[in-house]
């Protein structure tokens, strides 16, 4: 269990002002912890009867009774009462501590100490007093202290992630906020990583009992306390051991925890499960954590298939909010992916696809999924990767893709291979280079149009379209070839341009593309 703050008999009997009377254990040993809540000097034959618990017990030894029977109830009166230790100074009546005393003690527990030297003990008593209280004011400052910080987190709407560092930073200790699935769907490290706190989370949380109330359970003695709201869990909240023993402090920090994350999640409308997916997604594709295992252990945790698996990146554009989007992917795509807002008009999804498992029918169900909610859905893929330290490349290359999409296409999905000129030149479209060579090769060319009411710049087209078939490019413009060949000689002028030339053809044919692109 959680150890209250305090001073313990071992602690006191430290102090120099006892530590000068060469002070001896002599029974008890195993109790050198209790807490010492007082401190009580007593030369009578039954003390307990003024005692509460948790004193320590100074005596000379002048009033303890002869007879073993006796000593044995003068000591069970102590031990009753719950005192925290008897010391016996070997001064005035004893130079040893009788045996009876100490076989007494050894039977109950009770710590006896014994002072080969004399020792002031009402200065024991001063010393060990303001101590206690300046302990107390202290305890009681630093839980108003905590009391205040999840009451402020509370106040500015904080959401899971703060209240989880907070109380991190508050106990030095590693926390995490696990689902009903045993999930871990936050997780922040203290004196340790990711990687190794969230190892075989899920089989490590399994074998840790869920308990209706703070308490140190399972064999690796975690404190756990549940997070639930009117008798409906969602989770619990998980303070690892370290080498420290636990604190009625931690208790504290991790019961307050609890609380805020409670109003917390009925204040946010978002799933931890949601915000947990979204954060880990942000932090693979841009590559945010400190190694690839704590990548693997961070996914794993939320119950993704990482080992024997590749990865594909896939983004989700919709012309409307991305949230709906992206709540429907979710359920979709349970476990078998991350999925996440990136933008408001995108959401990014991260397959786990097992070894030699084809995604396209995957993708396919994912976009008439996505069209479903959102019909103006477009959906570009990356390239599979066989690490998740690649996944920032899959996604890299999904989002060059995105934005080479040309508006209107009819494809359930987009990826590299389907990317030509067009679609390239859409990509540079708002580059002022690219607007600038199309004016230079048929500025002219659409301004005379305009001004003289001809139309040359469809002639061009019909004309590179048919790759310089004369014959062809008359009959899809439905001139004669007489025209055409006037047509063809007027172009030449006006754009001095050799049209029989394969490279000037080449200029001009991105240069309408290019237009047509900017025309969108």
């Amino acid at each position: 269990m959680p150890q209250k703050q305090g001073l313990t008999v071992a602690d006191v009997l430290a102090l120099p002002v006892l530590a000068s009377g060469r002070p001896e254990v002599v029974a008890g040993e195993q109790n050198l912890d209790r807490l010492v809540r007082w401190v009580h000097i007593t030369e009578l034959t039954d003390p307990a009867s003024f005692l509460k618990g948790g004193e320590l017990v100074l005596t000379t030894g002048v009033p303890l009774p002869g007879d073993a029977s006796q000593v044995r109830r003068y000591v069970d009166e102590l031990a009753d009462v719950g005192a925290a230790a008897l010391v016996l100074e070997l001064v005035r009546r004893f130079h040893r501590a009788p045996e009876p005393l100490i076989r007494a003690c050894r039977a109950r527990g009770l710590p006896l100490v014994t002072l080969a030297r004399d020792v002031n003990f009402l200065e024991v008593t001063q010393v060990v007093h303001t101590l206690i209280l300046g302990n107390q004011t202290e305890v009681l400052r630093r839980t108003q202290q905590i009391h205040e910080a999840f009451t402020t987190l509370t106040l500015r709407g904080a959401g899971p992630e703060e209240v989880v560092r907070t109380a991190v930073e508050m106990s030095r200790r590693t926390v995490v906020l696990e689902n009903l699935a045993h999930q871990a769907v936050i997780c922040e490290p203290a004196g340790t990583d990711a990687e190794t706190a969230l190892a075989h989370w899920e089989r490590r949380s399994r074998a840790t009992p869920v308990v209706d109330h703070t308490e140190v359970a399972g064999e690796e003695g975690w404190l756990t306390t549940p997070v639930e709201f009117q008798g409906e869990r969602w989770g619990r909240v998980v303070m690892v051991p370290d080498t420290r023993s636990f604190s009625a402090e931690d208790v504290t920090v991790l019961e307050r925890a609890a609380m805020t994350l409670t109003i917390a999640r009925l204040i946010h409308s978002t799933a931890w499960e949601r915000r947990a997916h979204r954060t880990v997604l942000h932090d693979i594709a841009e590559q945010r954590y400190r190694s690839p295992g704590e990548a693997r252990a961070r996914a794993a945790a939320l119950g993704l298939p990482v080992t024997d698996a590749s990865f594909l990146a896939v983004l989700v554009d919709v012309p409307r909010s991305a949230g709906e989007v992206e709540t429907l992917l979710s359920r979709t795509l349970e476990r078998t992916a991350l999925v996440g807002t990136l933008t408001e008009r995108r959401v990014g999804v991260l397959l786990f696809l097992r070894k030699g498992q084809p995604w396209q029918s995957t993708v396919e169900q994912l976009s008439r999924t996505a069209r479903e909610e959102d019909a103006g859905a477009v959906v570009s893929v990356g390239c599979e990767v066989g690490d998740l330290t690649h996944v920032a490349r899959s996604f890299r290359e999904a989002g060059r893709v995105a934005e080479a999409v040309l508006p209107g296409s009819d494809l359930l999905f987009h990826r590299l291979s389907d990317i030509g000129l067009r679609h390239l030149l859409h990509t540079l479209r708002d580059d002022v280079r690219v607007q600038d060579y199309v004016e230079r090769q048929i500025g002219r060319l659409v301004e005379h149009d305009a001004r003289n009411g001809t139309e040359l710049l469809p002639t061009l087209r019909h004309y590179l379209d048919a790759a310089g078939n004369k014959t062809i490019a008359a009959r899809r413009g439905g001139i004669s070839r007489q025209t055409m060949y006037d047509r063809l000689h007027a172009l030449e002028r006006l754009l001095d341009r050799d049209l029989e030339l394969g490279e000037h053809r080449t200029e001009l044919h991105v240069a309408l593309l290019t237009l047509d692109v900017l025309r969108g």
